[in-house]
């Protein structure tokens, strides 16, 4: 068997889907929220979110680890951190709604780095974020950002599983993870300053359907509700969890909970798993 170059040592790979937040320094929601970079200083556990937090946990775990974002650039940070620690890494760029891209990203990976023993969805979006408050019902929400919320929360989780439940259900064994939100749930109406929510509850039911097609084939597959806000710099510097900062969840404690999921004996897998911050509420 040829070895791959970029994993000479042959490491079990996981790959992290959304790898960056928009809540980081840099991120999106950071610059659209505060209009300005912020929280450069915190500590890595935090600096770059869930996806950061779910990097540097299997990478301490010995796998190398596949960073992808639409642009390198917004990993690059979290790659030298990485590797600073003794991690193995790669970057990869990925458009997850589009089927060329994400043929074409996992291709590469394969011949790169091998197949994926454990694939996290990561992926996130801020469609609907940034219209006024009379533009709050459906009637005026722009197509466009509904087919980004698809693209996301749908075509993704999709075109992804596809690349990788075929060598998973060959070797018998891997791991596909969802990070997911509460409104994920149940059907929610869009409130001024979120997202278009409800395209998510269609990746929960996807999870739901490849449990049922692939557990017998050795596939663990999970849903994971991260229900309310994850410490993060954008997150951190918002008036109310200046206030009560004990309502945000900790990236690299959620990152412990993947990792609880991929080490599961098969006799007794999780396939749904919510996490809350115990001074906020539970959404049902």
């Amino acid at each position: 068997m040829t070895t791959p170059t970029g994993n000479p040592g042959r490491l079990p790979v996981a790959v992290i889907v959304g790898a960056t937040s928009k809540w980081q320094p840099d991120g999106r929601n950071t610059m659209f929220v505060h209009g300005t970079t912020i929280g450069d200083d915190m500590p890595p556990e935090t600096r770059w979110g869930l996806g950061g937090a779910l990097a540097q946990r299997f990478a301490r775990e010995g796998h190398h680890v596949v960073l992808t974002t639409r642009r390198r650039a917004n990993a690059e940070g979290l790659a030298t951190a990485l590797e600073a620690s003794g991690g193995s890494c790669s970057v990869v760029e990925l458009d997850v709604g589009v089927a060329q891209s994400v043929s074409a990203t996992f291709a590469s990976i394969r011949e790169d780095v091998g197949d994926p023993d454990v694939l996290i969805y990561n992926a996130g979006y801020m469609a609907g974020r940034e219209l006024p408050e009379d533009q709050e019902l459906l009637e005026h929400f722009p197509t466009e950002l509904f087919e980004v919320a698809l693209a996301t929360a749908c075509r993704g989780p999709f075109l992804v599983a596809k690349e990788v439940l075929p060598a998973m259900r060959r070797r018998g064994r891997g791991s596909i993870l969802f990070s997911n939100n509460q409104y994920s749930l149940r059907g929610r109406k869009r409130s001024t300053g979120e997202s278009l929510y409800y395209p998510r509850t269609m990746m929960r039911a996807f999870a739901q359907a490849l449990t049922e097609e692939y557990s017998a084939h050795g596939v663990h597959v999970a849903n994971v509700v991260v229900d309310g806000f994850i410490d993060s710099p954008g997150t951190r510097a918002l008036p109310r969890f200046q206030e009560q900062p004990e309502l945000l969840i900790d990236p690299s404690r959620i990152a412990e909970a993947f990792h609880y999921l991929h080490q599961q004996d098969r006799s007794c897998w999780t396939h749904e798993l919510q996490v809350t911050a115990a001074a906020g509420p539970v959404s049902v």
